[in-house]
C-alpha cells in the first residue's frame, strides 16, 4: 500500500530550473549579506557553553512556575537567567551568569543556598560552572569542527568527482550558504546557540553533502550519455528525474523532525530548528547553488567512453521517446 501523497506524484516533471538560476542568486546574495548584517548588529545568542556561566539541574517539590522561579533568581544576583523544564513538570533546569567577582564556586553555592531557603524540599541533581576561558574554547573548537568537516567533504568530492575541481568547489559552496544561512536565521530570530547546535549544523552539513553528491551522480550520468546536448538542458533533466526523489526524502526527513520541532520542548527546539532549516535550505543549494556554479564553471564533455547521442536540447516539455 503506497502513501496517497506519494502515489498522486507525477511520474515526469519539465521543470525549466536554469531559467531561475539569476533570481535565486540575488536571492541567495542578499541572504547571505543580511546574515553578515545580523551577525555584525545582533550576533548570536550563545548558550552557557560558548558564553560562560553556570548551570543548575533541579527538581522541584510541585510543578514549577517558571516566571515565579526566574524572578527569584533575579532577586538573588543572578544576569540573563534562563529557566526550563524538560521531562515532567518538576525537572527543571537553569541557566544563568553572575558577575565576576561572584563567578566562583561560592558564589553558585549561594545562590543555592537561597533556592532552597525559597523553595522548601528542592533537590538539585547537577551543578556546572563554565569559565569564559573554557567557553572561548569550546566556540573556536566548534567552528573547527565544522571547518575540518568542510575541507574533509571537499577531498571525499573531489576524489568522488575526479573529472574537475567544479563538483567539489560547487559542493563546498553550496554547503558553506547552507550552513552560514542556518548560523544567520538562529542569529535572527536569537535562538540560543550552544554545542547542540554545532551537532545540528555538522547533521546539515552531512545531509546537504549527500544531496550533492546524488545530485551529481545523476548530472555525471546523463553528460556521458547525451554528449552533444547543452549543459543547461542536461542540468534540467537531471533535476527533473530526480525531483520525485528529493520531494519525497525532504518531506519525509521533515516530517521526522516535526513532532520534536513543535512538542520537544525548549530544550530540543534549537538542535531541531536548526536541522529543520538546514535540511529545507540544503535542497534549496543544491539546485539554485551547486548547480549554477557548474553551469557557468563548465564540465569537460570529452570522455572517450560516453555515448554520443544528440537530443536536440531538452526544452522543457515532454522527453523523447529514447531518453530513459
Amino acid at each position: 500500500m503506497q502513501w496517497p501523497l506519494i502515489k498522486n506524484l507525477p511520474n515526469e516533471f519539465h521543470f525549466r530550473f536554469t531559467k531561475y538560476a539569476p533570481v535565486a542568486a540575488v536571492i541567495s546574495g542578499l541572504a547571505i549579506i543580511a546574515t553578515i548584517a545580523v551577525l555584525f548588529l545582533q550576533g548570536l545568542n550563545l548558550g552557557t557553553d560558548f558564553a560562560g556561566g553556570n548551570v543548575l539541574e533541579v527538581e522541584t517539590p510541585t510543578a514549577a512556575n517558571l516566571d515565579t522561579l526566574r524572578a527569584q533568581m533575579n532577586q538573588f544576583g543572578a544576569e540573563d537567567t534562563g529557566v526550563q523544564t524538560f521531562g515532567s513538570p518538576r525537572d527543571v533546569i537553569i541557566k544563568f551568569k553572575l558577575d565576576e567577582s561572584h563567578q566562583t564556586n561560592d558564589g553558585v553555592e549561594a545562590i543555592k543556598t537561597k533556592l532552597s531557603a525559597a523553595i522548601p524540599g528542592i533537590a538539585f541533581k547537577r551543578t556546572e560552572v563554565v569559565g569564559p576561558k573554557v567557553s572561548a574554547e569550546l566556540l573556536r573548537s566548534g567552528f573547527l569542527a565544522l571547518g575540518a568537516a568542510l575541507v574533509l567533504m571537499l577531498i571525499y568530492i573531489w576524489i568522488r568527482f575526479p573529472s574537475g575541481l567544479q563538483f567539489g568547489s560547487g559542493a563546498v559552496i553550496a554547503v558553506l550558504h547552507d550552513v552560514a544561512l542556518t548560523v544567520g536565521m538562529m542569529a535572527f530570530l536569537q535562538i540560543e546557540f550552544t554545542m547542540t547546535s554545532i551537532a545540528a549544523l555538522l547533521t546539515v552539513i552531512g545531509y546537504s553533502m549527500n544531496e550533492k553528491v546524488i545530485t551529481f551522480d545523476r548530472l555525471r550520468e546523463n553528460l556521458r550519455k547525451f554528449r552533444k546536448t547543452p549543459l543547461a538542458d542536461i542540468i534540467n533533466l537531471s533535476e527533473n528525474e530526480r525531483l520525485s526523489r528529493t520531494i519525497i526524502t525532504g518531506s519525509t526527513a521533515v516530517l521526522a523532525l516535526a513532532g520534536m520541532l513543535f512538542l520537544g520542548g525548549p530544550a530540543l527546539f534549537p538542535l531541531v530548528f536548526a536541522m529543520v532549516f538546514g535540511i529545507l535550505i540544503g535542497t534549496y543549494s543544491s539546485i539554485y547553488v551547486a548547480l549554477p556554479i557548474i553551469l557557468i564553471w563548465g564540465v569537460n564533455r570529452n570522455d572517450p567512453d560516453a555515448e554520443v547521442v544528440d537530443l536536440g536540447g531538452f526544452k522543457g516539455g515532454k522527453k523523447p521517446k529514447d531518453m530513459p
